[in-house]
């Protein structure tokens, strides 16, 4: 691995890099998710740090946005989580709160909510009428396997133009809803949207950013649950270890922009949580090699623990500018994001002239450090 300098000298092409149009200091967004399967005091979030908030997850439902009796980890999603997000804006009245809906496990029915006039339409009247009986900012869809089956979801060809119709359908909807209210802000829609590039190739991105106020691109999972080989599953750049067809943060927000995405709409993902491997082969660190498990998520506090333990080793791959983890002795190989890490996504957020940064999930920082890196990374406070 490079030395630290080589990291530095990352920081300062990249700051150097920063010209045009960009968000200034104070207006690059910071969008964190918010679990409400978590078990976690909304009250201790720090939200003089945030821009927005998104609750996951709400559900579809006979085709409307609600919460259902089905939970998630044994536990509903429910209109006090609501409400006590909303008492955040007595600390910071800037503060937008939305609810996200469909997500990894409740993407299923989006393709069937979005098939024809009268199903969209629908949909729409219902992600208002959510919107307006929780007194909420905005609405946040997140499906994420349009003409895709996922996890084993409903999935059509015409989801690809649909997921457009789809949004058009709901912003008609919420933007009345905000004229009957004359309510001066209009309300937000938002999508989260795959890196990949066969994300990209299912949906209209050009087309539908018309409809968007922002998208956060889920720029993490590149190696994943589901993946033998380790590897950085969050990684700026693409490796030099990486196969030339490997997944970046980088190649994610170029893809969105050479398909349409005006820069400033787009957040990039960072992930409050790594993944780890068991089983790995003992070359290169166990960079980019074959495991006998897969990337199984792990908390950021088992991360410092990993850390902190003597049998681990850091490294920092500069080609990527990411760090991860290694244990020679027991062949484990771990993938996360840190305080440096970050503070070279931030520059590169600036550089890009982008909208700011998403993540998932607030629960999972640790004393404030990753989303500290993030607000010092891009205010410098």
């Amino acid at each position: 691995m490079k030395k630290t300098v080589e990291f530095l000298a990352l920081l300062l092409f990249l700051t150097a890099a920063s010209c045009g149009s960009r968000p200034s200091d104070n207006n690059y967004m910071v969008v964190a998710y918010v679990a409400g399967y978590r078990n976690f005091d909304f009250s201790a979030i720090d939200a003089a740090k945030l821009t927005h908030i998104n609750y996951a997850f709400a559900n579809i439902i006979d085709g409307e946005v609600m919460f259902g009796t089905e939970g998630i980890d044994n536990t509903d999603m429910n209109v006090k989580d609501i409400s006590s997000l909303l008492a955040l804006k007595e600390v910071n009245p800037d503060l937008r709160v939305l609810v996200s809906v469909g997500g990894w496990g409740w993407s299923g029915n989006f393709s069937d909510a979005a098939l024809t006039d009268s199903s969209r339409n629908r949909f729409g009247a219902s992600a208002a009428r959510f919107v307006r009986d929780h007194s909420l900012d905005g609405i946040d869809l997140d499906w994420e396997y349009p003409n895709h089956p996922g996890a084993g979801n409903t999935y059509r060809p015409e989801d690809v133009h649909n997921f457009t119709l789809l949004l058009e359908c709901v912003r008609k909807h919420i933007d009345s809803l905000a004229a009957e209210q004359g309510r001066r802000a209009k309300y937000l829609l938002t999508i989260a949207t795959g890196a990949s590039e066969l994300y990209a190739a299912n949906t209209e991105l050009g087309k539908l950013q018309q409809y968007l106020d922002f998208i956060n691109i889920m720029t993490y999972d590149f190696h994943h649950g589901a993946s033998t080989q380790t590897g950085h599953h969050s990684n700026l750049f693409l490796s030099s270890f990486d196969a030339p067809d490997g997944d970046a943060t980088e190649r994610a927000v170029k893809l969105h922009i050479n398909d349409g995405v005006t820069p400033s709409k787009l957040n990039i993902g960072i992930p409050f949580y790594g993944r780890a491997w068991k089983g790995v082969e003992p070359v290169n660190n166990g960079l980019y090699r074959e495991a006998s498990s897969t990337g199984a998520a792990m908390s950021y506090i088992d991360v410092l623990q990993a850390l902190a333990d003597p049998a681990f080793t850091r490294y920092y791959d500069s080609s990527a500018a990411s760090p991860f983890l290694w244990n020679e002795r027991d062949s484990v190989f771990i993938s996360y994001e840190d305080e440096a890490s970050i503070a070279a996504r931030m520059e590169f957020v600036k550089a890009e002239g982008l909208g700011g940064v998403m993540f998932w999930e607030y629960s999972e920082d640790v004393d404030g450090m990753l989303l500290n890196s993030m607000t010092q990374g891009l205010t410098g406070k």
